[in-house]
């Protein structure tokens, strides 16, 4: 009897859990974290980081009202992928200042985390709007931290590049018409002779608006910022200073009138290429992408890379980052988040393998699959 429920135990301690069921990514299902709660890391982004993944995003909560910033920037860790670690609140907002621009209800979007080997920092980014100013406050914020998942400690907001003109602005576009100068326009809603309008110059000497964003460390260790600018017409990619604090003044003006937003980008072979979204609010519409030699360009715009069902609105989601997996060739994934702005805490992720096909990308729905598509891609 004794040896009977000897082996009953040894069944159910060494038997593979029923609660841990990760062994594959499932696009669009709820992911769970470690204490069995739907990971809270929207808009987000990922670390590596001492042989951790370290994801970063925002912390939502139910209804409509979880579409501002109640809580602040949650992180989670992993080893594999699959499984993530509730590691707490990184970034928390501020609930008895009402001064304070991360005062409780502001809009903090897109938080992403990068480590400054020189300064030991870790440095976070985020689109930030002050509390009801309806989008068109347009700064970035940065926090830093000593530990990777904090906690991270507010530096300061700002407007991208004042005083500073763009690599590539052309003469005529350093004046900005009167009749425009001071006119308020929402993302997608400008005239049709939006380059005349020369919201750069506009905006020259408070700095550039900046949105939805996202960051990207080079080779050499240089830093980029890239942002939705000029009342989301027009993307910018913005060196950052050695420090990853603030900006260099060095930047350059893309997809000029394109209405891009959701950047994401990752370098393969010495070529950047770069997925983003057209500006339809909270709806998804057709991803978009793009391949350079230089992170200064020219870039080359590719079309739609996602095929099959559903490619139209990037399989009901927009994309947030690219993310490089470790001791993997040519292995990147797709990160994409499926907006639900009735209830914002039940967003879902959007996991895909991101497929190279000669100069273009490709992403193709799968409703389950593991990191071994990447052996089997590189075969």
């Amino acid at each position: 009897m004794k040896k009977i429920i000897l082996l009953v135990l040894f069944f159910f301690v060494c038997s593979p859990s029923p609660s841990d069921p990760y062994s594959a990514f499932r696009p669009g299902e709820l992911w769970l974290d470690d204490n069995g709660v739907h990971i809270n890391a929207h808009g987000g982004g990922i670390l590596w980081h001492d042989g951790a993944y370290y994801w970063f995003g925002e912390h939502k909560i139910e209804g409509r009202k979880g579409n501002a910033a109640w809580v602040g920037v949650h992180v989670y860790s992993s080893t594999d992928l699959y499984h993530w670690r509730d590691e707490g609140i990184a970034l928390s907002v501020i609930k008895d200042d009402t001064t304070h621009d991360l005062r409780e209800e502001c809009v903090l979007e897109r938080p992403k985390v990068i480590y400054n080997a020189s300064t030991k920092q870790f440095v976070m980014w985020f689109h930030l709007e002050f509390k009801g100013t309806n989008y068109r406050t347009a700064r970035s914020g940065v926090a830093v931290a000593s530990h990777v998942t904090g906690p991270y400690s507010y530096v300061r907001s700002f407007r991208p590049n004042a005083g500073f003109w763009p690599k590539n602005i052309e003469e005529q576009q350093k004046e900005a018409p009167e009749k425009y100068r001071d006119h308020d326009y929402s993302g997608g809603s400008l005239p049709d002779e939006t380059e005349k309008l020369n919201i750069c110059a506009r905006d020259f000497a408070g700095g550039q608006m900046a949105r939805d964003q996202t960051l990207f460390v080079d080779d050499d260790g240089s830093a980029y910022h890239l942002y939705a600018s000029e009342e989301n017409s027009t993307l910018h990619i913005s060196k950052l200073t050695d420090d990853y604090l603030s900006y260099s003044g060095e930047y350059l003006r893309v997809f000029s009138g394109r209405f891009m937003e959701a950047p994401a980008i990752c370098k393969r072979d010495g070529k950047y290429y770069f997925i983003g979204s057209g500006c339809t609010g909270w709806a998804p519409n057709a991803a978009r992408s793009a391949v350079a030699e230089s992170i200064w360009g020219p870039w080359r715009e590719l079309g739609n890379p996602c095929v099959g069902e559903s490619a139209e609105v990037t399989f009901h989601s927009q994309s947030t980052f690219i993310l490089p997996v470790q001791g993997k060739r040519d292995a990147f994934i797709f990160m994409a988040d499926r907006w639900t702005p009735d209830n914002a805490i039940d967003g879902r992720y959007i996991w895909l393998p991101l497929l190279f096909r000669g100069d273009r990308i490709e992403l193709e729905w799968l409703d389950e699959w593991d990191l071994s598509v990447f052996s089997r891609q590189n075969e």
